[in-house]
């Protein structure tokens, strides 16, 4: 009798994602469609409809894209899980129920609620309840604060025969291990299971990411136009193999998958999240036929006894200017305008006696302003001036738009014009995270069709205590070899993302050999100092054996990170290339051997 495999599709890694993922995936015989759409901007940008629509605060992607397929989902029994209820669970379902009515369909939709911790923001905030890096008060007044809940609840609702799981804010991972807790009967104290069913989660959450999207050797992945979307072969053992419908573009191997492993993660030997501290510093990932990879080596340990909170507010408002300079010398013509615009606006705010702007930020794409003083482009002939600016009142934004208007006046020749036209201010969300305790909160409860309703009892003791990973900063004693210098990716790939206003940046060896080598080249030092004028506050490494990669966490890089960030590259997605440019010595071998 042969071993049964649940197979689990991931149709969405974000609000924005496109719609092909869930008909690719309906076609490759699937039992679930796992969706995911929630970023903290996500949760903001969704309270901010819900106050101005009290039947919206979900990402209508979700129902617009299942829609189509409903009838077909229902026939062969497919099951959906989502954390598409956003801030407002009731209204997702209430939507997805009046179109499968519309539909002649019978479906039970279930949702997850417990997430929402605003009802208790006073209590917390007269407890000093304080930000987890910044150590700052919380704010009086949010928009979210929501919990990252866990995959018990998600469970508890396939358990009751629920045909789509709707929830809140919970942990990505958490909608793929709830399915897998469910089909394989595993305990909540079955923590390698449950980390191996988390690393499935992880690696679905993001859509084609794992299939060769973002992959650092871009020219290798195929039809970007159809790329294919994640499939896991799980078992009940926690091994699994990874893979996409076939006949789609993208790529499934090793390199692939390594670079997902590791994406948005902190420390790869204690990930953690609501359900276990996942180590997934020993995965091993084997190729087992074309565009499928087998996935082993999860382990894991009691979680902590808190939840994780994002919460979101606003500050004042920001508005962002384009502007696009042609010709020589174009890059001081454009560092040149900012300055004239920002006087301007300051001498009309003197006369109305309006404040100074609270931020003030100045980018000249083609320039590489990213870069900083590293910048190798400070000659280009066409450049767009990005300026962004803040303030605590709108009124005092639209008086610096209406200055922009005067650019094709008075500045430089070459001006073409703004890009977009004038700016409208919109408020700026700023994120704030802290942990709670598990026991301050009620029991997830979960609402199943029209009249089931049942508390999910969840342990609240946290056994885990942090242990020190990271590798030490000290340089380590290179081999005398005959070296030469060539640019990191010739023997290494990145995959760089974000949490909050750090970012992680992996680096996976091209081949096991190079690690040991590579190790005393890579430092934290070295890092921190290729990225300076990026990074604020400490670099550290963590590694990665089964992947043969290192993984770097800089603190304080983002310069407020997401939402706050006025940077273009707020989440650090381009530091793994910057990465990769460092010229770094390496055997003089390594580049003849085959």
């Amino acid at each position: 009798m042969s071993e049964r495999v649940v197979r689990i599709g991931g149709a969405s890694g974000a609000w924005g994602d496109s719609p092909m993922g869930t008909p690719q995936l309906l076609g490759a015989d699937v039992q679930y469609l796992m969706m995911d759409y929630l970023a903290e901007v996500t949760m903001s940008l969704l309270a901010r409809a819900r106050q101005k629509d009290p039947e919206a605060g979900f990402p209508p992607d979700f129902i617009g894209y299942l829609k189509p397929h409903l009838v077909d989902i229902a026939r062969r029994g497919v099951k959906v899980v989502s954390n598409a209820g956003g801030v407002n669970p009731h209204a997702c379902k209430r939507a997805l129920e009046t179109i499968a009515t519309e539909l002649g369909l019978t479906l039970r939709v279930a949702m997850v609620e417990g997430d929402d911790l605003l009802p208790i923001v006073d209590a917390l905030r007269a407890e000093g309840t304080r930000e987890w890096i910044s150590r700052a008060p919380l704010p009086q007044r949010l928009l979210t604060a929501n919990a990252y809940l866990g995959a018990l609840p998600i469970a508890a609702a396939l358990a009751q025969g629920a045909d789509i799981v709707i929830t809140g804010r919970c942990a990505d991972s958490a909608l793929g291990l709830g399915i897998l807790m469910y089909e394989f009967g595993w305990a909540a104290t079955e923590y390698d299971r449950l980390a191996a069913g988390s690393l499935v989660g992880h690696l679905l959450e993001c859509g084609p990411q794992a299939c060769g999207g973002i992959f650092t050797d871009w020219e290798d992945v195929p039809g970007w136009e159809n790329i294919g979307y994640p499939i896991a072969e799980c078992s009940a053992d926690g091994t699994f193999t990874l893979t996409k419908p076939a006949g789609t573009g993208g790529l499934v191997n090793p390199a692939t998958v390594s670079e997902q492993v590791l994406y948005e993660v902190g420390d790869p030997a204690a990930y953690i999240l609501p359900d276990v501290v996942a180590d997934f510093s020993q995965v091993r990932l084997v190729q087992d036929g074309a565009d499928r990879v087998h996935v082993s080596g999860a382990h894991g340990r009691p979680p902590t006894g808190s939840y994780k909170v994002s919460a979101t507010f606003e500050d004042g408002y920001r508005a962002v200017g384009m502007l696009a300079i042609v010709g020589f010398e174009a890059v001081r013509k454009a560092r040149r305008s900012a300055e004239a615009l920002i006087a301007r606006a300051r001498a009309r705010f003197i006369e109305r006696s309006i404040a100074d702007f609270s931020a003030v930020h100045v980018e000249v794409l083609g320039a590489e302003s990213a870069y900083g003083d590293q910048s190798r482009a400070l000659a280009a002939r066409e450049v767009v001036l990005r300026l962004v600016v803040e303030h605590r009142e709108a009124k005092a934004l639209d008086i610096f738009a209406r200055e922009l208007g005067s650019v094709g006046l008075s500045f430089a020749q070459g001006t073409t014009g703004l890009i977009g036209g004038r700016p409208k201010p919109t408020p700026v969300v700023r994120l704030y995270t802290f942990l709670i305790d598990k026991s301050r909160l009620a029991a997830p409860s979960v609402t199943v069709g029209r009249d089931m309703h049942f508390v999910v009892p969840v342990s609240v003791e946290g056994e885990f205590a942090p242990t020190e990973h990271a590798s030490s900063d000290e340089p380590e004693v290179m081999l005398l070899v005959d070296t030469v210098e060539v640019p990191l990716r010739a023997v290494a790939r990145a995959r760089s993302g974000d949490k909050g206003n750090s970012s992680n940046i992996a680096i996976f060896c091209r081949k096991p050999e190079y690690m040991n080598h590579l190790r005393c080249i890579l430092t934290p030092a070295r890092i921190a100092a290729h990225f300076s004028g990026s990074v604020g506050g400490p670099v550290v490494r963590y590694e990665a054996p089964g992947l043969h990669a290192f993984n770097f966490v800089l603190d304080n890089a983002l310069g407020g990170g997401g939402m706050a960030s006025l940077r273009l590259d707020a989440q650090g997605k381009a530091y793994g290339q910057r990465a990769l440019e460092m010229l770094v010595p390496v055997p003089r071998e390594w580049l003849i051997r085959p």
